[in-house]
């Protein structure tokens, strides 16, 4: 069994009984963006990290355990784009200190993190935009942060860091999606 494949059992037990916001089974999400880093790369970590990518976030499993499952490489990715939810405060008062605190790591990371960053924004941006196709800017009222203009200058802030994949197909979708949500 290779790491996607484990990444793929590990991550459908760890994601049990999760809904997302419409409803439908949390893991799906972690599959679309394990998908999009297969559209971005060939580097089986990075699918595996893609699709571990929330485990640490929204369950009980830990940084340790994906470093003692899945090694060294796929934890560093995964570490890349895990924030520091401060359950402290709310997620909706946190929400700017953990966006530019990711932000300024995601400015300096490795290329793998920066793709794995690249497959879950696309994957993101595609559930923004088709809600906001339907319901506009009501579609903001479902985030923490629900003021547009930050949202937009945390995408604008996104596709800044990760320019040097712009070559990719999914760096193109994702622009297009953002300008079509946010505008030019």
């Amino acid at each position: 069994m290779n790491a996607l494949e484990k990444a793929i059992i590990f991550a459908v037990k760890a994601h049990e009984g999760q809904l997302r916001k419409d409803g439908s089974p949390f893991i799906l999400h972690p599959l679309e963006v394990a998908v999009n880093a297969g559209r971005i790369t060939d580097d089986i970590d990075v699918m595996a990290a893609a699709v571990l990518h929330d485990t640490v976030e929204d369950t009980d499993v830990t940084a340790q355990d994906i470093l003692e499952n899945f090694g060294e490489n796929i934890a560093a990715i995964v570490a890349g784009e895990t924030e520091n939810k401060r359950p402290e405060i709310s997620a909706s008062e946190s929400w700017k200190i953990r966006k530019e605190e990711s932000l300024r790591e995601l400015k300096d990371s490795d290329i793998k993190v920066k793709q794995l960053w690249l497959a879950d924004k696309l994957a993101n941006m595609r559930a923004l935009y088709s809600d906001y196709d339907r319901i506009g800017n009501l579609v903001f009222a479902r985030f923490n942060e629900k003021d547009p203009k930050e949202q937009r200058w945390y995408h604008e802030t996104v596709l800044k860091y990760i320019s040097e994949l712009s070559y990719t197909e999914a760096y193109e979708e994702y622009m297009e999606l953002f300008k079509k949500v946010f505008g030019e």
